[in-house]
């Protein structure tokens, strides 16, 4: 059921439940999944858990963002090279980015 709401027309949530939705935002702002984030929501009402596994989410959490890292430096780095290779007068039947864009990976 929908929940009541104010005169200005407003829903009037329960406090549990935008309390919920800040911390799902948060640990989206954070790069957690919805699937890690329902794990995390299932610690969080355990009392008999401890901060280990929260912890071992968060450091998974931080090789998969240094991954990404890594990645799109790699990504940068190549990106800068073909920007030094390409001269702005040159033809676009000439240009190195779309050349090294369309070439097959066998060459």
């Amino acid at each position: 059921s929908e929940p009541p709401r104010r005169p200005s027309g407003y829903r009037d949530y329960p406090l549990e439940t935008v309390a919920r939705i800040v911390f799902i935002r948060r640990a989206k702002v954070l790069g957690f999944t919805l699937k890690e984030i329902n794990e995390l929501l299932e610690l969080r009402v355990r009392p008999r858990r401890n901060c280990a596994q929260v912890k071992q989410s968060a450091d998974a959490k931080i090789a998969d963002i240094d991954g990404k890292i890594a990645s799109l430096r790699r990504m940068r780095r190549a990106l800068k090279d073909l920007t030094k290779a390409c001269e702005e007068r040159t033809p676009t039947t000439e240009c190195p980015i779309l050349a090294s864009l369309s070439k097959s990976e066998n060459r």
